[in-house]
């Protein structure tokens, strides 16, 4: 089946420096090789402004206005419309007209929408195929953050949970094929939407050559200082991630430090909140904050941990860790969608006590650490390479053939 592809993500899916980004980059690239690919997208940062180029080159057409619109602003407007505020938020009247365009203009079979919020773009009207790549269960992740938080954030969070599953549900019976990152998002979500059909699967890969503890020279300041050096990577003003670290640091890092006292915690990655810099005053924790490369932490790093209470689907900060042939010492949670044995490729933790132990053991074996990295990476490379996930693509648009897709390249 010839035809074109509507590529519609939530943020530009260039550079891949964050999770969602990771997925919707290599998503995006397995499309551009079946079809001629028009992505529509919203821009955050003056680094995503700087790939426009990168967009260009890739896609046929393409439009990425800046979204800039404040979060009060977006809750105002979803309590007026009576919508859910992740609606409002990357609501853009640019895009939309891009997108009515372009579906009048270019023959588009298949439009693919990464991120429920997107789908608010899909026309009541559109008769072609429509594959929805949720990625997590929105909603879920929401009903979580209420069941935790207190007066007014309760409300709100509640609100927000309600409404998107309402918009979830909908959205799903409307599509051809309904995506999440794992089985376990997937079960969910058949639970969550009986009324869907064609629920499933699409997990996360890693790119195993990009991250080759081979190649990737360890950060001079770990590597020669006295350890065990323990390593968090994440988007750090993302609420699951900040919980992880205040978890780790508080309740965690002092019972390690009562056995191993040279013990030092990194807390690696952007945005950091004034919640996680006021970390660094805890004994052995330091926030390094934005870093150009993750990957010399992760090469320094004596273990890597993931104690997440709220995770939805699977944790690249993990798979990239594993790759780079590091021990994950992690919570159920955050090694959903993993294939591997506990114990054998990483250690499943059910709470504080035992990663006390597990930590404090493994710096003390180190032949066992070092033999649970290696096998960690030898799955990554066996299993779970972006190539082997992004395979069943193909099918899933109903595009099973190149394309030329330099035609009537041009920009909105």
């Amino acid at each position: 089946m010839a035809g074109e592809i509507l590529f519609l993500a939530h943020r530009t899916p260039f550079p891949p420096d964050r999770g969602d980004k990771i997925r919707s980059h290599n998503v995006l690239k397995a499309l551009a090789e079946l079809a001629p690919l028009h992505v529509g997208c919203l821009a955050e940062t003056d680094a995503d402004m700087a790939e426009e180029q990168t967009l260009a080159e890739l896609a046929t057409s393409y439009c990425m206005p800046r979204r800039a619109k404040p979060l009060p602003v977006a809750g105002v407007e979803a309590l007026a419309k009576g919508a859910p505020i992740s609606l409002s938020a990357f609501a853009n009247k640019a895009l939309h007209r891009w997108v009515r365009d372009t579906l009048a203009s270019r023959p588009i079979t298949t439009i693919y929408v990464f991120s429920g919020q997107m789908g608010q773009y899909v026309p009541q009207g559109w008769s072609g195929r429509l594959v929805v790549d949720f990625v997590d269960v929105d909603s879920a992740k929401f009903e979580a953050y209420a069941a935790k938080s207190g007066w007014p954030m309760r409300w709100v969070h509640s609100r927000e949970g309600r409404l998107l599953r309402q918009f979830e549900t909908q959205l799903a019976a409307r599509a051809d094929r309904s995506l999440l990152v794992s089985e376990e998002e997937a079960a969910l979500m058949r639970e969550r939407c009986p009324v869907a059909a064609n629920i499933g699967a699409l997990r996360n890969g890693i790119d195993c050559a990009a991250f080759d503890p081979a190649n990737i020279r360890p950060h001079p300041e770990l590597a020669s200082a006295e350890g065990p050096h323990f390593v968090f990577s994440g988007q750090m003003d993302y609420a699951p991630n900040i919980e992880a670290v205040e978890r780790f640091a508080r309740q965690i890092m002092p019972a390690i430090l009562l056995q191993q006292p040279k013990a030092q915690f990194h807390i690696v990655g952007r945005a950091p909140t004034p919640a996680v810099r006021k970390l660094a005053s805890e004994p052995g924790v330091t926030v390094w904050g934005e870093v150009p490369d993750m990957r010399p932490f992760l090469a320094a790093a004596s273990m890597v941990v993931a104690p997440l209470t709220i995770a939805r689907g699977v944790q690249n900060k993990v798979l990239e860790a594993m790759a780079m042939a590091k021990p994950v010492l992690a919570s159920p949670e955050a090694l959903v969608g993993i294939d591997g044995e506990n114990g054998e490729h990483f250690l499943r933790c059910e709470n504080d006590a035992e990663f006390v132990a597990m930590a404090c053991t493994l710096a003390n074996e180190k032949v066992r650490a070092e033999r649970i990295g290696r096998a960690a990476r030898q799955l990554m490379l066996d299993r779970m390479s972006w190539p082997a996930m992004m395979a069943p693509l193909a099918d899933i648009v109903g595009l099973t053939r190149n394309v030329d897709r330099s035609a009537s390249r041009d920009a909105a």
